[in-house]
C-alpha cells in the first residue's frame, strides 16, 4: 500500500513538473529543465538521450517490479515531449524511443489509457511524414 502511494504521488508530481515545463516560452530553461526530469524521474539524461531502446528497457530492472510501468511512462512522456523542442533526425529518435516504450505499455498494461493510445498514433503519424 505504501509503495502504490509513493508512485502515485511520484506520477501526480511528475505530470505537475512536465506541464510546468511546458508552459515555459523560454526554450534554453525548457530543455535544462527537461534534463532535470530525466535526472529526477528516471535517470541519468545523457544515458536516456543515447542508449539504444534495448539498453533502456534492461535499465528499468533497476526499479521495484510495481514501480517500472511508472518509470517507462515518465521516460516515454519525457522522450515525447522533448521531441517536440527538437528537429531532424534527433526528433526522430526520441519519437521512436517513445512509441517503443508506449506500446510496450499499452501491451503489458491491465487498464486501457486513451491518451497514450492517441499519443502511439500521433508518433507514427509524425514518423511517416
Amino acid at each position: 500500500m505504501l509503495q502504490r502511494d509513493y508512485i502515485m504521488r511520484l506520477i501526480r508530481e511528475f505530470a505537475e513538473a512536465l506541464e510546468l515545463l511546458l508552459s515555459k516560452k523560454d526554450r534554453g530553461q525548457q530543455e535544462e529543465e527537461m534534463r532535470s526530469m530525466y535526472n529526477q524521474y528516471v535517470g541519468p539524461y545523457e544515458f536516456y538521450h543515447t542508449a539504444a531502446i534495448d539498453d533502456v528497457m534492461q535499465s528499468f530492472e533497476q526499479f521495484a517490479e510495481a514501480e517500472r510501468p511508472s518509470r517507462m511512462e515518465m521516460l516515454a512522456e519525457l522522450y515525447y515531449a522533448e521531441a517536440a523542442l527538437k528537429t531532424g533526425p534527433i526528433r526522430n529518435m526520441l519519437l521512436e524511443k517513445a512509441f517503443a516504450l508506449f506500446c510496450f505499455i499499452d501491451r503489458h498494461s491491465k487498464t486501457y489509457c486513451m491518451a497514450r493510445s492517441q499519443k502511439i498514433s500521433d508518433i507514427q503519424r509524425r514518423l511517416d511524414s
